[in-house]
């Protein structure tokens, strides 16, 4: 069985919080936050990008289709339960595991995500482009929906550029058939959702949806924050996290 790329950090003895990224990143979009969240920590890259192998998705692929990898990888790593926190598109695959297993998921953090990322008509057409023509064109107007003004991560920036074409534009298809708006007053995990004040691809209104909709969720809006949170403000979701999954008991 061939398993997302993933690093393990951490103690073992830890409970173990899984780390999901954004579309075009890879694990090092969790570099400056996750070193001292205080869990056995687990993140991934998506098929395609950083070490998955492409193979693992193609055409018509769902935000289902992803999660299945996320639950392999666990059930690999023999995690009956667990943590989770994902950037966009790893937010909706945390999303998706909340509300179709909510038994393997313990508390659950959403940043910078949504229930549905918009028409799917857009989505569609940039899974043709880098079909058509790679990753090049999304690569070069990527800082302007990922960061604000003046700040930049070129490392983050190079993982779309190298991301497989057809990966990527599988996982757009994943992106443009998925909406769990009806699902979200279902969640029962203890939900914090984080929003960048300044994104423009999941803008604070699609954090306050998922909020209003989970019962008992939180909601906390980062200034001088876009898309990637993590990256340009690590310090401010590094609270929030900690704050939301506390400080773990370790494991008999």
């Amino acid at each position: 069985m061939t398993l997302l790329h993933h690093i393990v950090e951490g103690p073992a003895t830890a409970p173990a919080l899984l780390l999901g990224p954004s579309l075009g990143t890879s694990t090092a979009l969790w570099d400056a936050v996750a070193p001292t969240l205080p869990f056995r920590r687990i993140r991934w890259d998506l098929p395609g990008h950083g070490g998955s192998p492409a193979h693992l998705i193609g055409p018509g692929a769902t935000v289902g289709d992803l999660a299945a990898h996320v639950l392999r990888l666990a059930d690999a790593l023999s995690l009956e339960r667990f943590h989770y926190a994902g950037v966009s598109l790893g937010g909706a695959v945390g999303l998706w595991l909340a509300v179709h297993y909510p038994d393997r998921l313990g508390r659950l953090a959403v940043v910078c995500s949504s229930a549905h990322f918009g028409d799917p008509g857009p989505w569609r057409e940039r899974a043709a482009l880098v079909r058509r023509e790679g990753t090049a064109p999304v690569a070069a107007t990527a800082p302007s929906r990922w960061f604000t003004p003046g700040f930049t991560d070129p490392r983050l920036v190079d993982d779309l550029r190298r991301a497989d074409p057809d990966a990527y534009a599988a996982c757009c298809d994943a992106l443009a058939g998925y909406d769990l708006r009806p699902a979200l007053p279902a969640i029962t995990a203890p939900t914090l959702v984080l929003a960048g004040r300044e994104d423009p691809a999941t803008p604070p209104a699609h954090a306050r949806e998922i909020a209003d909709a989970i019962p008992g969720a939180a909601l906390t809006e980062l200034p001088g924050a876009s898309h990637l949170a993590p990256a340009e403000q690590p310090a401010a979701v590094l609270a929030a996290l900690r704050a939301h999954f506390g400080e773990p008991r370790a494991r008999a």
